[in-house]
């Protein structure tokens, strides 16, 4: 029987931080866990992520069994996932950092550094910046238009421009969350978005796909 939500620690997350924010917004049974079988029985999956791309999919990976639990509950079993900044980027084929790494293929793409096409644009993109979603797109119903707080300096290119639910403007458009089917992934950090952060995870904490 699945049970509550999975928060998975991998070393490279704002835990505490999200958290707290999804108790705000309602969850009430949250599992802060690096144990792949508590992820396979969990409700929902939520992967959070700083650094750069290449060690966090190491860490991920560095856990033993965890990379076939996530795919066997999201992938298989459809409960509800959300990655936050680099834990949506993840989500992405490859990341291009210091190097190319593997991601999880989940939505194919790839995370490339945020090209500065004007000095006035300034890498990392760090603060308040509208959230405009894509109305073309099932995933865009958890996006609200409005404003959320970025700090990152890769962005995501997804290969198919209908897993973009929503974009924000950097110096021109810059992928905000990408979405398929069950999977939600978020580039801006909702625990750091006062209100509009909140709401978002309520949806997420109701959203049945």
């Amino acid at each position: 029987m699945k049970d509550g939500l999975a928060l998975i620690d991998f070393g490279a997350g704002n835990l505490h931080s999200v958290e707290n924010a999804l108790k705000k917004a309602g969850a009430e049974r949250i599992m802060v866990t690096s144990d792949p079988e508590v992820v396979r029985q969990a409700e929902r999956v939520v992967l959070p992520g700083v650094g750069a791309f290449g060690s966090c999919a190491k860490a991920l990976r560095g856990i033993p069994g965890m990379i076939d639990a996530m795919e066997e509950a999201v992938l298989e079993g459809g409960v509800p996932f959300l990655g936050i900044c680099v834990g949506m980027q993840l989500l992405a084929t490859r990341g291009i950092e210091f190097g190319v790494h593997k991601g999880l293929d989940w939505i194919p793409g790839e995370v490339r550094e945020i090209e500065i096409t004007d000095p006035a644009i300034k890498v990392p993109h760090m603060g308040w910046n509208d959230v405009c979603h894509l109305p073309h797109h099932d995933g865009a119903s958890l996006i609200d238009e409005g404003e959320a707080y970025f700090l990152h300096s890769f962005h995501y290119v997804a290969d198919n421009g209908r897993d973009i639910a929503a974009i924000t403007d950097h110096g021109g458009a810059i992928t905000a969350a990408v979405a398929r089917d069950n999977l939600l992934g978020v580039q801006f950090h909702p625990e750091k978005s006062q209100a509009y952060g909140i709401d978002l995870l309520s949806r997420f904490l109701d959203w049945k796909p």
